[in-house]
């Protein structure tokens, strides 16, 4: 892709609080190497309270995105640059760690896959690419797309998500800048009013570190309510490792109550599989039964123990999602 060398005036850009100077870093050039850490500690303190002035934004969209994925829909997220690097992060944490399909949790990036590992940031001006690469996804009124960018401007992101609604899709907006163009083409918008970075600008500082909070807990809490997690354990995994079979056998003990030979041996019954472990133990199946129990359940593990238990006995009242709450 060309891109001219003439650059037009942007009136807006240097109005936006995460490109301000910040005063506290301004003399950071002649500062010693623990005051340059001290004060991008003191910056970096910060995000977690912007993030929590998004809360009742976060859950919107945590439900809109476990009932997406209960029906069969997808989470696709959008971004260009330190954004779409973020997104794909978190998009492929997630077979792992929730047993997900790859194809339930998605990422689209300005540039494609190579600008994971090499700048392509001119990419993020074409609103061309952001409507073809987010049209290549083929989104309907099934998915959630959410759209991330610290400026809330990026041409590429604006454009996917606009594509996006216009299908029908569900889509949520991730900025750190109010009253953005993103923000107005989402259904949902997550503001994280961070402020004016150490470094004027390098919005993968704080404004990058509130993306990455704010999409762990997109992911998080959608797996929890659809309940890929059983209390908060990471019943999940896949047991490919030594490292991760220990940590599978410390599930079943931790969970169920068993030593750590009856966990294993629980496990080895279980084919290797945790919830099947646990749904087998907590619910008193066969690993057969287990195993058609959590289909059932959509692999909502606390729901597929429930599943096992007469109702009169049962003590595993829950609120995870069920396509009706």
């Amino acid at each position: 892709m060309k891109h001219s060398s003439k650059v037009s005036p942007d009136p807006v850009l240097n109005t936006l609080p995460t490109e301000q100077p910040n005063s506290a870093s301004r003399e950071i050039d002649i500062a010693s190497s623990e005051e340059i850490a001290r004060l991008i500690n003191a910056e970096d303190s910060k995000v977690a309270e912007a993030v929590s002035q998004a809360l009742p934004q976060l859950g919107e969209a945590i439900e809109a995105i476990a009932a997406a994925l209960y029906k069969g829909g997808r989470l696709i997220y959008v971004g260009a640059g330190t954004s779409g690097r973020i997104a794909a992060l978190d998009a492929a944490e997630c077979p792992p760690t929730f047993n997900t399909d790859p194809r339930t949790v998605q990422f689209v990036i300005a540039g494609g896959s190579r600008s994971l590992g090499a700048a392509a940031e001119y990419n993020e001006d074409s609103r061309r690419l952001g409507e073809r690469d987010i049209a290549r996804k083929k989104p309907t009124n099934k998915d959630v797309i959410v759209g991330i960018a610290a400026s809330g401007r990026t041409p590429y992101t604006v454009a996917a998500l606009e594509y996006a609604r216009s299908r029908g899709a569900k889509t949520v907006a991730v900025t750190c800048n109010r009253n953005s163009e993103l923000e107005k083409a989402a259904h949902i918008s997550i503001v994280a009013e961070v402020g004016p970075e150490v470094i004027s600008g390098s919005t993968r500082m704080k404004a990058g570190t509130a993306q990455k909070m704010i999409l762990n807990i997109l992911s998080t809490g959608a797996m929890a309510r659809l309940g890929y997690v059983y209390g908060n354990l990471m019943v999940n995994v896949h047991l490919k490792n030594k490292k991760l079979m220990e940590r599978g056998i410390t599930i079943v003990e931790r969970a169920t109550g068993l030593d750590r030979a009856a966990a294993q041996a629980a496990l080895r019954k279980a084919g290797n599989r945790v919830p099947v472990a646990l749904v087998m133990v907590l619910g008193g199946a066969s690993p057969k039964e287990a195993a058609e129990k959590l289909k059932a359940a959509h692999g909502n593990v606390r729901r597929a123990i429930e599943m096992c238990t007469p109702a009169d006995n049962n003590k595993l009242r829950f609120r995870t999602y069920s396509g009706s709450s």
